[in-house]
């Protein structure tokens, strides 16, 4: 037996049948609304939304509860600057000489290009950096030892996921953004070498006039495998 284990009971509310249906079919008719938003509004957001969405994405589970995550928070309008213009330098190389004929066709029908000006417009941007390794001092040596962290990749896409969805039912708007590479966006905001850049979401209120490209979601009977 590991006598580090220690446990606590769990707190659980039983929902009655109706209630359990009733919240479910809210939560999924909520959740079909979400679009990708790249048009702003640069109207302020209370920064309470971002702070809840951003508590609610730390509850996610991860491996070995190590949360391998960093959320940083940036409105200050320079720093928003000085991103959207390496992110564009990114995306117009990539569009121009990295993508093949394949990937642009793909891309083609939600008429995306290296123009980034939602990066700007938005109040607020929320990086998230994944944790490739833990670090901490030795405190007879003083020395930096690197902890191993487990399942990285899966642990902040649960806990972004979960960003997205709080941001969504707080009714703001974001977007997903991955330029490749994304270096540049740990060395503006000074982020240590163990983390990783892993999502870029401007978030904020859609502009009046924003319109988002005529899309389908696969329906459930093409994503859902159900064995009896």
């Amino acid at each position: 037996m590991n006598i580090l284990y220690q446990s606590q009971p769990l707190a659980f509310t039983r929902l009655s049948s109706d209630e359990q249906l009733a919240t479910s079919r809210e939560f999924l008719a909520r959740m079909q609304t979400r679009r990708t938003v790249r048009d702003f509004s640069t109207e302020p957001v209370p920064f309470e939304l971002i702070a809840n969405a951003v508590a609610t994405a730390g509850t996610a589970p991860s491996g070995a509860n190590q949360q391998p995550w960093t959320f940083v928070v940036v409105s200050n309008a320079l720093i928003k600057t000085q991103i959207r213009l390496a992110a564009e330098a990114e995306e117009k190389i990539s569009y121009e000489r990295r993508m093949s004929a394949e990937w642009l066709a793909a891309l083609a029908p939600l008429g995306t290009d290296w123009h980034k000006p939602h990066l700007e417009e938005a109040p607020y941007l929320i990086v998230v950096f994944r944790q490739a390794y833990g670090v901490t001092i030795n405190p007879d040596t003083g020395a930096e030892e690197r902890i191993k962290h487990y399942y990285t990749e899966e642990s902040v896409g649960i806990a972004v996921g979960l960003l997205l969805a709080s941001l969504h039912q707080a009714g703001l708007a974001t977007l997903t953004h991955t330029p490749n590479p994304m270096a540049f966006l740990a060395e503006i905001l000074g982020r240590p070498a163990n983390e990783r850049a892993y999502v870029l979401i401007p978030v904020g209120y859609p502009a009046p006039d924003a319109t988002v490209p005529t899309i389908i979601k696969k329906p459930l009977d093409e994503i859902m495998v159900l064995f009896e």
